[in-house]
């Protein structure tokens, strides 16, 4: 168990050592995309195409407290809030992945409420965040969200969040697990990158795998498709997977989200159980109309016959799985 550092300690973060990795080597391939952008990225203009008239449309949804139910043991609910962000809970503790209550990405313009507002939340007993971009490492709703709770983050995102009001911050590497309480939290690789502006590259980005008492949930956080999902699928045996299907058409041209086709065939690779999809429908990152991707999934899934297997959540509703 890590060492609990005093809150006014200038660097809380514990990272696993190498010994917590047993005999699986670290990934030596690099997982980054190139930041460089497609050459014909400039011939549409996703300032007046899309986030100037996004600027224009109301947001839809509304703030309706939500109605969390019991959950019994092995059980587990999940409730989307919204674009990467997630309340995972069983029967012990609650977890919140990704959240972002904001309503603007700086100059971008959420369009779609939170499924329900921050206040409603209950009790957090553990905070994870995938990568250091801010539609996923919201520092503003971390602040109000810290209770003196353990967050997990990858390895280089630490000093970011460990002055929010956290009690003690993992740092993982992939593959690398931490135990928290009754669950297992496991950092896996991805294809994007985690740089929060443009010189620190240093800040590594992923999904996490979460097990709790024989119940395993895959949030892949944000990246576009790699052949990385089989493997991720062989050492994990993923009966939830929580996937991006948006922001797939990029301003710039690169390929740095999947499309739904790919989530499709990323969760074929991940042998997982239940497809969940995310990212998208909240803040207009493509050029793809929001009520696309859904849509796109679902058309997918027929074709590949695993349409009964795809969940498509409600903002805000909790299920019971």
């Amino acid at each position: 168990m890590p060492i609990r550092f005093p809150k006014k300690s200038r660097r809380n973060i514990v990272r696993q050592s190498s010994l917590d990795e047993g005999p699986v080597p670290r990934v030596q391939h690099s997982t980054r995309v190139r930041l460089r952008p497609r050459p014909d990225w400039h011939k549409r203009n996703f300032l007046t195409s899309v986030l100037i008239p996004s600027l224009f449309v109301k947001r839809s949804g509304g703030d309706v407290p939500p109605k969390f139910p019991k959950i019994h043991q092995g059980e587990i609910c999940i409730t989307w809030i919204g674009h990467a962000s997630f309340l995972i809970q069983t029967h012990e503790v609650n977890i919140l992945i990704d959240p972002i209550w904001s309503k603007w990405l700086k100059v971008i313009k959420r369009l779609k409420q939170p499924g329900f507002e921050i206040h409603h939340l209950p009790s957090i007993d553990f905070v994870l965040v995938t990568h250091a971009h801010f539609d996923h490492l919201d520092r503003r709703t971390l602040r109000r969200v810290a209770a003196d709770q353990p967050i997990v983050v990858p390895t280089g995102v630490g000093n970011l969040v460990h002055r929010l009001g956290f009690r003690i911050v993992h740092e993982l590497d992939y593959w690398q697990t931490v135990e928290l309480g009754p669950l297992k939290v496991s950092l896996t690789p991805c294809h994007h990158w985690g740089a929060r502006f443009l010189a620190d590259l240093h800040r590594d980005f992923g999904g996490f795998v979460i097990a709790s008492n024989g119940r395993t949930i895959f949030h892949c956080g944000d990246t576009a498709y790699f052949p990385g999902f089989k493997e991720i699928g062989d050492r994990f045996d993923v009966q939830l997977a929580l996937l991006p299907i948006g922001a797939y058409d990029a301003p710039t041209g690169r390929e740095v989200h999947m499309n739904p086709e790919q989530a499709v065939k990323a969760f074929l690779e991940l042998r997982a159980k239940t497809l969940i999809p995310m990212h998208y429908g909240t803040f207009p990152l493509g050029f793809e109309p929001l009520h696309e991707p859904p849509q796109r999934l679902l058309a997918a899934a027929r074709a590949h016959g695993i349409e009964q297997k795809v969940l498509v959540m409600t903002e805000g509703k909790p299920v019971v799985l």
